[in-house]
């Protein structure tokens, strides 16, 4: 490809590139709430149930971003900065694309405009390109603005200074080298202290949890997992201004396309816990949703979602938000709030 000039990460659009909303009708959501209800594999697991208190969440908007570049889609990794504002999109084909994102009044996605683009450098600054090397899926921002990015083929994590610096390739345990090759790090999430956290797409086995690595002090170690439900598979994490872990996660249908589903954990010494099923998709609902970032936003937490097109025109890219609302316990007791109402017939 001829070279391009490329923008720095702070510089200022010039062009922008408008996108559209198509909201699924009423009469397609109905006919996919049926299906929905007939298929098996969409019964609600009571494992998923949420523990303790479960938040409110509600869908803010689905945006569709388009632009006529060959490099554009195929996006796995999102990092939005708080308030949502400004963007870095990931693409499994090792490019990165920034920009910002302008809101109405209501915090809803007006336009998507793209600042810059680049392709992902290796460790020598040579240009990665598309497959057993370049099939790059999570991204994880640190407070410092340095860029870390996990791999499927050749699994590995990287960092980068700036969009455009060689990789810093980190260590590669023995259990990297045994991972799936089209299943391995999809997801990837930083701690605010730096400690990186990575989970495969596929655990291994059914019944068999996802391991989530963690790298820390210059070294990793395996020191918990996430329980696996249903059909589901990890393709992306983060850590949310709550300090909690949340995972999305995908289930591919065949004919009946994508369902997604969120969940979020507290985070402990010893592992995750208080496991909360935030929300799950109808089949067909969205596209193929790979890359999560969450943020504080005025009214509550936010979950922004974008969709890997995976290059193709029978799909698209879809920035999808959800807005999370915690919702605060009854003080009063059970057998108290039985004698109120007693006291009230």
């Amino acid at each position: 490809m001829p070279s391009r000039r490329r923008r720095a990460l702070s510089g200022l659009a010039t062009g922008q590139d408008d996108g559209f909303r198509r909201p699924l009708g009423g009469i397609a959501l109905a006919f996919l709430t049926v299906l929905a209800t007939l298929s098996h594999s969409c019964a609600a697991d009571p494992a998923t149930q949420s523990r303790g208190v479960a938040p409110l969440v509600e869908r803010v908007d689905t945006h569709v971003w388009s632009i006529d570049e060959p490099d554009f889609g195929g996006y796995s990794g999102l990092h939005l900065s708080e308030g949502g504002t400004r963007f870095i999109a990931l693409s499994d084909r090792a490019t990165l694309r920034w920009g910002r994102i302008e809101r109405d009044p209501d915090g809803r996605i007006l336009r998507v405009l793209s600042e810059g683009d680049t392709r992902i450098k290796d460790s020598e600054g040579r240009p990665l390109r598309p497959g057993w090397r370049g099939d790059s899926e999570g991204l994880a921002v640190g407070k410092d603005g340095k860029l870390w990015i996990s791999y499927e083929g050749l699994t590995r994590v990287v960092s980068h200074d700036t969009p455009e610096s060689p990789a810093h390739v980190l260590p590669r345990p023995e259990a990297f080298k045994q991972m799936q090759r089209n299943s391995s790090l999809e997801s990837l999430a930083i701690l605010p202290d730096g400690t990186l956290l990575t989970i495969p797409e596929r655990s291994g086995g059914m019944n068999r949890p996802f391991p989530v690595w963690r790298f820390r002090d210059g070294a990793w170690d395996q020191p918990f997992s996430i329980p696996r439900r249903g059909d589901f598979l990890a393709v992306d994490a983060d850590i949310g201004p709550d300090g909690r872990l949340y995972l999305l996660e995908r289930d591919f249908m065949g004919l009946l396309g994508f369902r997604s589903r969120v969940r979020r954990f507290d985070l402990t010494p010893d592992g995750v816990t208080n496991e909360q099923e935030l929300l799950v998709s109808l089949p067909l609902q969205y596209d193929n949703l790979e890359g999560m970032s969450v943020w504080q936003g005025p009214q509550g937490i936010m979950l922004t979602l974008i969709s890997d097109d995976n290059f193709s025109r029978f799909q698209r890219t879809e920035f999808v938000e959800f807005r999370v609302v915690e919702q605060q316990p009854d003080p009063t007791p059970p057998a108290q709030a039985d004698k109120t109402a007693l006291q009230a017939d």
